[in-house]
């Protein structure tokens, strides 16, 4: 049976993203650094990084696909007209807009209709596939909060950035079971069950 995921990248001190985040700093001061062992150890970490795009749709808050500020209708996301996803992506939002496709299959689908319809569409669009939740810290927060994720993946980097965006910041009383841990010099893996 398919499930939802969920993996994020944090610093020691639990944040997603350095302070400040901008259009021109999308991951605040101090958070490309969060990534390095994406692109520095990516042989090292290539099953982690297979595992984030194996699923059959995501789901994305506003701000990671257009970061903060008024909506640019104009805008393509942030990753060029071939977006890594190559599978239907769902965004969070309070304002319609036709869905936008891209090259290698990805669509991005804007969804006004909250959370629960997202995974629906979500679910309904990946088949036997998991849906991921791909973030930023508020959309997680929210399937957290409503016990919506069945595995969160954390990839710790060992960094502290004092100030940004808090992944688990007001998420209840969540519950989780590590099942597997491994690592690198730039980064821990730990995989959680979200126990319920």
């Amino acid at each position: 049976m398919s499930q939802v995921t969920c993996d994020l990248t944090i610093s020691l001190d639990g944040f997603l993203a350095g302070p400040n985040q901008s259009m021109t700093d999308p991951l605040g001061e101090g958070g490309e650094l969060l990534h390095r062992w994406q692109f520095e150890e990516r042989q090292s970490n290539a099953a982690w990084l297979d595992g984030i795009l194996a699923a059959g749709a995501y789901i994305m808050g506003r701000n990671m696909f257009a970061g903060p500020g008024t909506w640019d209708e104009t805008w393509r996301g942030w990753w060029g007209e071939e977006p890594p996803y190559h599978a239907p992506v769902y965004v969070l939002t309070h304002h319609q807009r036709e869905p936008l496709e891209m090259q290698g299959g990805t669509t991005f689908n804007f969804v006004t209709d909250g959370i629960e319809s997202a995974l629906a569409q979500a679910r309904k669009a990946a088949g036997s596939k998991d849906v991921a939740v791909a973030g930023g810290a508020q959309t997680v927060r929210q399937y957290l909060s409503a016990g919506l994720i069945d595995e969160l993946r954390l990839h710790i980097a060992p960094i502290l950035l004092g100030a940004g965006e808090r992944l688990l910041d007001g998420v209840g009383n969540l519950k989780l079971e590590p099942t597997e841990v491994s690592g690198t010099n730039l980064v821990t893996h730990v995989r959680y069950r979200v126990v319920r």
